[in-house]
């Protein structure tokens, strides 16, 4: 069932329906926090993962959940957006075409302004500097300094109030984080992790995602309850 929403101190936690959204879901919720759950409907492709994120909040407990229209697609320039450019099924140097521009920093942006609405201090994020496929805004320099920027930039700041932005992930391999989530109950059968899913929601178990989740939980010894095709 969901938390009382005036129960404990509030957090806003970014759920894009992926693996590791949920397991720092079921941290926040572990937490004992009210956990206000925000996924963005950005444009992307693989849009499927809207639904998983539904299904995460509602299974896992979010006080609220909401779901924003913020279309960056149309600026391109990364293959989860623009279908001219191909999602990558084969491992590359570099900062692959994947990366969306500046997309945790549009994210954290209003999910800092929801949490100073809120009241929340913390707001939690999944990024992970581990098996992160190089996206340069999973980095923890990035944390640090979106973090600095919320208490500069913000009247709660100003006035004495601290943000906190939590990415309990960071420095985990896939193998722990899946870990964490089965031992707080996570069903990671209601996530999507896949780029490049096909219409009925089955993963292509070749991109960088899907491989680095069936890697993961290969290691983890832990059956992978994805659908692949």
């Amino acid at each position: 069932m969901p938390a009382d929403a005036d129960a404990g101190p509030k957090a806003v936690v970014l759920v894009s329906g992926g693996l590791d959204s949920a397991t720092v879901l079921a941290l926040c919720v572990a937490s004992g926090a009210s956990c206000h759950a925000l996924t963005f409907d950005y444009g992307q492709r693989h849009r499927v993962e809207l639904e998983a994120a539904q299904r995460v909040a509602q299974k896992m407990g979010a006080a609220d959940h909401r779901l924003v229209k913020l279309d960056i697609g149309w600026m391109g320039g990364s293959a989860l957006t623009d279908a001219r450019i191909a999602v990558p099924h084969e491992s590359s140097s570099g900062i692959p075409v994947t990366y969306v521009p500046a997309r945790n920093t549009v994210f954290l942006s209003i999910a800092l302004g929801w949490a100073e609405v809120l009241g929340a201090p913390d707001i939690y994020i999944g990024v992970n500097a581990v098996d992160y496929s190089g996206y340069p805004d999973c980095r923890p320099e990035f944390i640090q300094t979106f973090e600095n920027l919320a208490n500069l930039a913000t009247r709660a700041g100003v006035e004495g109030s601290r943000f906190r932005v939590l990415a309990p992930l960071l420095h985990m391999q896939k193998q722990e984080i899946i870990r964490t989530g089965a031992r707080l109950g996570v069903d990671y059968s209601l996530t999507m992790s896949c780029y490049d899913p096909d219409a009925t929601g089955c993963a292509c178990l070749k991109c960088d995602a899907c491989r680095l989740r069936a890697q993961g939980f290969a290691d983890a010894g832990i059956n992978d309850p994805t659908r692949y095709r």
